[in-house]
């Protein structure tokens, strides 16, 4: 049998050895710390349809294992290959700097009124989350939704290229992942292999008409076009956001989002678009965005002692300044800023922190917990604390509590800003 024929039985993969499901294809990849392969033989034994493995490893023979010469890529093509086979599927990819998992999950929660819907779980938006999304479809899904992530060029080509949308949405490019992409031309370039694969296929694609480069990069080929302006196929404008954003259009009325920020503006309004233009009713869309809750330290807001905004999943240059802005226009005059290090801007990195300093200095703020080697060693304001760890920020605390101040927590994911939080909610 195929490896197609033994997925076909209950159109489930697996890469973890520790949770194995029944009748599923067990793919053995390597990653840093484990090799899926020191497992085969174990994995073997608990009721897989197949296991597909490297052929380099020195394995028995067995009636489950199947060699071959690269697992990983075993893996993408089976996922392309499915792909191929599901002819009635509607796939929409979405990729970009920011807001793609939020714009993933609001756009899922619009679509799934109307549609038997599959999207990516999290962020598995790499190069082993891709696949494992597709293989997640059965023939009874109408539509998925697949997230797309990069820190290296040509990465999403790479995606594109396994999953062949039918639909792209790129949600904005801004300065990311400098140290992989060696410069901010880069990141243009990788994301907007997005929009060359959807005009080389006849493709269409979702476009923030707002947004200049992705006006300019999409051109004339085939796309609808979302945003505040008049020139917008679907227009939506920002009622308020004080914490919580606010959207109008025409078709939904007002929609009262659990979202903070102005800066999901582009999020809502691409999932109202999306929605809109797939013939979503307009109350099942103000039901999904007005009931979506975000979670995993993106825009939450959390009560306590202190109001809270945890924005702390990740962080680069075009999110650090958007949130700071926001937070300036909601905070009042208690305001307390618990930042940290950027990561993944190589040569950037010193021109980039020392601009969100500046931005902190010009927007009036007073008081800053900066967190991490980079904004130690750029701070020169005497008003702003400097912690070189995450742990040296939590001792600080531990000894001066904080109380009924309103806190924006915003870093990237490797500094850890979220081991602060039990100190100050």
């Amino acid at each position: 049998m195929s490896i197609y024929e033994y997925y076909c039985k209950a159109y489930k993969v697996s890469t973890d050895s520790r949770r194995i499901e029944p009748d599923s294809v067990f793919f053995a990849l390597k990653g840093e710390r484990f090799d899926g392969n020191d497992f085969a033989m174990e994995v073997a034994e608990q009721g897989v349809a197949s296991l597909v493995v490297a052929d380099r490893q020195s394995l028995p023979e067995h009636p489950r294992i199947l060699k071959v010469k690269d697992s990983l890529q075993a893996l993408q093509e089976l996922a392309h290959y499915h792909r191929q086979q599901l002819k009635g599927l509607k796939v929409l990819s979405i990729t970009g700097t920011n807001g793609k998992t939020t714009t993933k999950e609001l756009v899922s929660a619009v679509l799934s009124k109307k549609f038997r819907l599959i999207h990516t779980q999290g962020n598995l938006n790499n190069h082993i989350g891709v696949p494992l999304t597709l293989l997640s479809i059965t023939p009874e899904t109408e539509f998925g939704v697949v997230e797309m992530g990069a820190n290296h060029p040509g990465e999403i080509k790479t995606l594109v290229d396994i999953v062949c949308p039918d639909y792209g949405l790129i949600t904005n490019i801004g300065k990311a992942h400098l140290e992989g992409f060696g410069c901010f031309e880069g990141v243009i370039k990788t994301k907007n292999e997005l929009y060359d694969h959807l005009k080389a296929h006849h493709k269409t694609a979702f476009v923030n008409g707002d947004n200049k480069l992705l006006t300019d990069l999409i051109g004339d080929s085939s796309h609808y076009t979302y945003g505040s302006g008049q020139q917008n196929d679907y227009q939506v404008h920002i009622k308020s956001c004080n914490p919580y954003l606010t959207v109008s259009s025409e078709s939904t009325g007002d929609i009262q989002t659990r979202l903070v920020g102005s800066y999901n503006f582009e999020n809502v309004a691409a999932a109202i678009a999306v929605g809109m233009h797939f013939g979503v009713d307009a109350n099942d869309i103000k039901e999904a965005l007005e009931a979506y809750q975000p979670t995993n330290s993106r825009s939450q807001v959390i009560e306590g002692k202190n109001h809270i905004i945890m924005d702390a999943y990740n962080a680069n240059p075009t999110s650090m300044s958007a949130s700071i802005n926001n937070f300036r226009n909601i905070s009042g005059g208690n305001a307390l800023l618990i930042l940290g290090d950027m990561r993944e801007l190589g040569d950037a990195s010193e021109q980039e922190h020392k601009a969100i300093l500046n931005l902190l200095k010009t927007s009036g703020f007073h008081e800053a917990y900066l967190v991490g080697p980079c904004f130690s060693q750029y701070n020169d304001n005497p008003e702003y604390h400097t912690f070189p760890t995450v742990d040296d920020l939590v001792a600080y605390l531990g000894q001066h509590p904080v109380e009924h101040r309103t806190i924006l927590v915003k870093g990237s994911r490797g500094i850890q800003l979220e081991k602060a939080l039990p100190l100050i909610q």
